[in-house]
């Protein structure tokens, strides 16, 4: 009898480590592939004009993108997800910045979210995350500043993580000599990855993040959320970040900040400001989306508007709803205000990739854009901001 019961939970053992074992291979790819695989559509037909303004840009820039979050390597091309280094080459990128999600509420929604429950610890623990990141939201946004790191050293000088001025120069100048380089920047979706500390930002500044987003679904001790509960403005912590990360040479991010946290900081600005994924509330009205004050007041900064292609963006998932939500932003303040924040990777669905930016050139032009101000869109104006606040 003792012998069948050891038989039987040895049995039963190696079930449940069977099972685990599957979880964690299979589990993370279904994820993925449920939450980023693009919307399928038929080729998009690319006009010979809109081809030679294309093939005429030293490259195209892309606010946001959450890549890192997942189980795949980048240093190939995939299957699933919208984006890795072999496609960023394809699309002509010469400037991507890896948004770095740390947290997420489950049930998350547009309207209101709390901060009292997370998607991200059970993914991390999933994808075998060290676990000095499954309990601490700050190592979760060094560990991808750390996976960037890799995929830089290990793409042959394909993609190349740039942290300042300098930097950005050396990988522009090949890219407009037709050499595939792409410049890849960090940028924290959301300060809650402070955990409540202010000393933090400098310890991510130092591991290479450049871009900082005062908020993401839910409200934190910077900043309400325009997801959030009680949708607040900056707190004090948070206004002692902005001034800070102003001081670092750090660019301010007011994607899904509340509407009153994004007046408090356009009243701290002083330097230019970007809204790097998004849409306007002139195109699509829902409640993420900017309201012509807003634009107006980032455009005062020097900053930029970074549109989107899904949905909720911009009421539509093509090139051609892209190209509306930026011709607005064009038609308020003007064309060099214009920015491309595609949410790649951020469990949106569009009907382009970002191998189809040729289509997006397309859309712009039956717009209206003149080949300048298509130029100034999908990279001029992202280099002047990024040179602007940079550090050297």
């Amino acid at each position: 009898m003792v012998k069948w019961l050891k038989r039987i939970l040895l049995g039963l053992g190696s079930l449940i480590l069977l099972g685990l074992g599957l979880f964690l291979w299979l589990a993370p790819a279904y994820v993925d592939d449920a939450f980023n695989s693009p919307l399928d559509h038929a080729p998009y037909a690319v006009s010979a004009e809109a081809a030679e303004v294309f093939d005429s840009l030293p490259g195209v820039a892309d606010l946001h993108a959450d890549a890192l979050l997942w189980k795949r390597d980048l240093s190939r091309e995939n299957r699933r997800g919208q984006l890795d280094i072999p496609r960023l080459a394809s699309g002509k990128v010469g400037l991507q910045v890896f948004g770095v999600v740390t947290k997420s509420p489950r049930g998350q929604n547009y309207e209101a979210n709390s901060a009292d429950t997370d998607n991200i610890t059970l993914l991390s623990m999933a994808q075998l995350w060290p676990p000095r990141t499954w309990f601490s939201l700050k190592e979760r946004a060094l560990y991808q500043s750390q996976k960037l790191q890799r995929f830089a050293d290990g793409s042959g000088g394909a993609l190349v993580f740039v942290r300042g001025r300098q930097a950005l120069d050396t990988v522009v100048a090949p890219r407009a000599a037709r050499q595939s380089v792409t410049a890849g920047f960090l940028g924290l979706e959301g300060a809650h990855a402070l955990e409540g500390e202010l000393a933090n930002l400098d310890a991510l500044y130092e591991a290479g993040f450049r871009m900082f987003g005062l908020a993401h679904f839910f409200d934190n001790a910077v900043a309400g959320s325009v997801h959030g509960l009680e949708k607040y403005g900056l707190t004090e912590l948070g206004r002692q970040v902005v001034q800070r990360a102003q001081a670092l040479g750090i660019i301010l991010d007011l994607a899904h900040a509340s509407h009153a946290a994004i007046a408090d900081t356009l009243a701290l600005a002083s330097q230019p400001l970007v809204f790097s994924h998004g849409g306007v509330k002139g195109v699509c009205n829902t409640n993420r989306n900017l309201t012509d004050d807003e634009i107006r007041g980032i455009a005062e900064t020097g900053g930029l508007i970074g549109l989107g292609a899904w949905d909720a963006a911009a009421c539509g998932t093509t090139p051609a709803g892209l190209a509306k939500a930026m011709a607005y932003v064009k038609a308020l303040v003007g064309p060099e205000h214009v920015a491309l924040g595609t949410d790649f990777d951020g469990a949106v669905k569009s009907s382009y990739g970002v191998t189809e930016y040729d289509a997006v050139v397309d859309a712009l032009l039956k717009e209206g854009f003149s080949a300048a101000e298509v130029e100034a869109a999908m990279i001029g104006n992202a280099l002047r901001v990024f040179n602007a606040v940079l550090p050297d």
